[in-house]
């Protein structure tokens, strides 16, 4: 199958793509495009998988970067690619301004962001779960690229296949969690069965761009949970008992 891969307008003249899991070597729960290394899918699979994703983008596999994602609001500044070798440094983002880098993101449910000043030459790429993005991922990123040249008034971003706000069920602690860094947090919430509410990550994550300044921010429209044809999510494979779950890529580069 003929890998499938999003684009957005607002991201071009760069090489990117959001890749949905079809188009991949993996079987079983995992069937599709996984590149996620941390699942328990066979190794040489997610391999060769990251291989297709690495020739769609036109650059070598070891220039297919990732990071060890953490759920924090570190970014990495890359001006080579990463060795083989040596254990992947843990940040939830990265900007370059290399030719020839591909900065990918991995996520099943979280928000994949990808960055660009075309004019500048700069790119960056974060992952944004809500832990990431109400700890400043977005705004640190932005902070990044500006490090390197880019204009906050020229750079634009695209979120990915992300969980919407109907599949996102949380609990009062979560809501509080927000609530205590800003009230006014409460807009991104509505009442959900019993006493859960639903998390916008989605608007949540445009308030934080737009705020920072960016204001070619968007959504690319597309919810992880809903779709398992094309998306991998982790909430769904908890609500299907299932032991493991895919990880999506979303790359951009030079």
């Amino acid at each position: 199958m003929t890998l499938e891969i999003l684009t957005a307008d607002t991201l071009f003249p760069l090489r990117h793509g959001f890749f949905t899991r079809r188009g991949g070597a993996s079987s079983g729960i995992f069937s599709g495009l996984n590149c996620g290394p941390g699942s328990s899918d066979q190794s040489d699979t997610v391999r060769m998988n990251r291989a297709r994703v690495a020739n769609a983008m036109e650059v070598a596999p070891e220039a297919l970067i990732t990071v060890h994602q953490t759920h924090s609001s570190d970014v990495i500044t890359l001006d080579a690619p990463l060795s083989i070798e040596a254990p992947r440094p843990e940040a939830d983002a990265m900007v370059t301004d290399r030719p020839g880098l591909a900065l990918a993101i991995l996520t099943a449910d979280c928000q994949p962001v990808l960055f660009a000043d075309p004019d500048a030459g700069v790119i960056g790429a974060a992952h944004a779960g809500w832990r990431g993005a109400l700890g400043g991922v977005l705004e640190n990123t932005i902070d990044a690229m500006e490090a390197l040249g880019a204009a906050r008034a020229r750079i634009r971003a695209v979120i990915g296949p992300c969980i919407s706000q109907s599949a996102y069920e949380v609990g009062q602690e979560f809501i509080e969690t927000f609530m205590d860094e800003d009230p006014d947090h409460a807009r991104f919430f509505v009442n959900g069965t019993g006493d859960k509410y639903q998390f916008d990550l989605v608007g949540f994550g445009l308030n934080r761009l737009r705020g920072a300044g960016i204001s070619q921010a968007q959504w690319i429209g597309a919810c992880t949970y809903a779709d398992p044809d094309r998306f991998y999510s982790y909430r769904r494979s908890v609500h299907q008992h299932e032991v493991d779950y895919g990880r999506l890529i979303s790359v951009i580069r030079l």
